[in-house]
């Protein structure tokens, strides 16, 4: 689907905005753009369906985003959850979704492999014009260093084609080949964690209504507490989601998260069928770029998005719902900006860009890089999960709305009043943010 407005002269094709990536952050954002009236191109380097590494566990803010994009969530394929099965120290704790009102009471899963090929759907259904298979290549710039489109290859033959717009959304991925092109580089203070994840033929945990989590996992090499956790989570087709997520701290070196899994599926009971011959796929892992590891989400044209902008939660390391939110505030911004002349009055549109991400997500963010970098980097979750924590309903769900980050809005809950209210006092931007922000002005 090509556009109608093509540089004749030049051979580029023309949009308002271009969003390099159709993961979840660059579907959101074009679906929301093309909703907006805008002429939006998607990029998209592979074809659909496709697998990625996820831990394919949704959340009730994932949901309601879902909802709001217009997602089918009756059809066959999605799975519901009543909410987290914590598991630590051979104890274990049930934590309902909340039911607040302000969001849906379940969580889904579903495999990724068609997840991404449903948003993106969605983005076309929408407008958004979708060319599979076409990977970005570099950035175009004019003589002031902004950017004004990407260079593109197509097709196995490599076909070279421009796509130029004035505006540019980076949702590549943890790769972040754009914003790297762009000189935009990740902040090493930040953490970064990694995640393996396989498949497993499981009839009797595939229905199971609960996420579970398990927090007194062992490193294989070095006996110490996994700086993470691992997942097992249900499907509904006859296999669970299987994986494990570390965050290892700077001086203990990595973690071989395939001998780790290895030695923890062992110790799994032998009914649940977590063994070799139920495999239903490799063992597969990624980075996580987390904790708003590249800054600043927008300068010169660019907006960052999901992993690209490192928007991986350092709670958690959750990072689709985070996507998603955040395409959806990067289309609302760039919508309200192209009503505006090019030039400075424009300009000052799209900086609000990065202020709404940080005053959304920021000190959440900030307070979660403090939490990963003292506690979950150098002992994991089960300092988390002692004793007296996971024997107080109370604690249990105050810690499940911080690691999930339920809702942004206030509300009634006094859990989620007590845990806006300790966000709320976690400093700004420190002076080292703040400049970086305006080196790239």
């Amino acid at each position: 689907m090509e556009s109608g407005e093509d540089d004749v002269a030049t051979g580029d094709h023309q949009a308002q905005v271009i969003v390099v990536g159709a993961g979840p952050a660059g579907s959101a954002a074009a679906l929301y753009l093309a909703r907006a009236g805008v002429d939006v191109v998607l990029l998209e380097k592979g074809t659909f369906p496709r697998d990625k590494v996820c831990g394919d566990g949704l959340t009730p803010r994932g949901v309601q985003q879902l909802v709001r994009m217009g997602v089918d969530i009756d059809a066959p394929g999605w799975a519901r959850t009543k909410g987290m099965r914590w598991v630590c120290g051979g104890r274990q704790v049930h934590i309902e979704w909340p039911r607040t009102g302000s969001q849906p009471d379940f969580g889904l899963t579903r495999s990724r492999y068609d997840f991404d090929d449903i948003l993106a759907r969605h983005a076309v259904a929408a407008g958004a014009r979708l060319c599979l298979d076409t990977k970005a290549t570099g950035p175009l710039t004019d003589r002031a260093g902004r950017i004004v489109g990407v260079s593109t290859v197509r097709g196995g033959d490599g076909q070279p084609r421009n796509y130029r717009a004035p505006v540019v959304i980076a949702a590549d991925g943890a790769s972040a080949r754009t914003a790297l092109a762009m000189g935009l580089e990740r902040d090493p203070d930040k953490p970064m964690a990694t995640a393996a994840r396989r498949y497993y033929r499981s009839e009797a945990r595939t229905h199971d209504p609960y996420l579970e989590l398990w927090a007194d996992l062992l490193c294989s090499r070095t006996g110490r507490d996994l700086p993470g956790y691992g997942w097992i989570f249900p499907l509904g087709d006859g296999r669970v989601n299987v994986g494990l997520g570390a965050l290892p701290h700077r001086s203990h070196g990595a973690v071989d998260l395939r001998a780790t899994m290895d030695q923890w599926l062992a110790r799994l009971p032998a009914h649940w069928g977590l063994r070799e011959e139920n495999a239903d796929s490799p063992l597969r892992s990624a980075a996580l770029p987390m904790g708003f590891n590249r800054r600043p989400q927008y300068g010169r044209g660019l907006l960052l998005v999901g992993d690209s902008g490192g928007m991986v939660s350092p709670w958690s390391g959750e990072g689709i719902i985070q996507a998603m939110d955040a395409g959806e505030v990067a289309a609302e911004t760039v919508a309200l900006a192209l009503h505006r002349p090019d030039g400075p009055r424009r300009e000052q549109v799209l900086h609000r860009y990065a202020g709404e991400v940080d005053r959304r997500w920021g000190r959440y963010y900030r307070l979660g890089n403090t939490v990963a970098e003292l506690v979950l980097a150098r002992y994991g979750y089960r300092p988390l999960l002692n004793r007296r924590v996971m024997d107080s309903p109370a604690l249990v769900r105050t810690l499940a709305r911080l690691l999930i980050q339920g809702t942004d809005a206030p509300s009634d809950d006094l859990i989620d009043t007590v845990v806006h209210g300790l966000v709320r006092m976690v400093p700004g931007p420190s002076r080292r943010e703040r400049g970086r922000v305006a080196r790239h002005r």
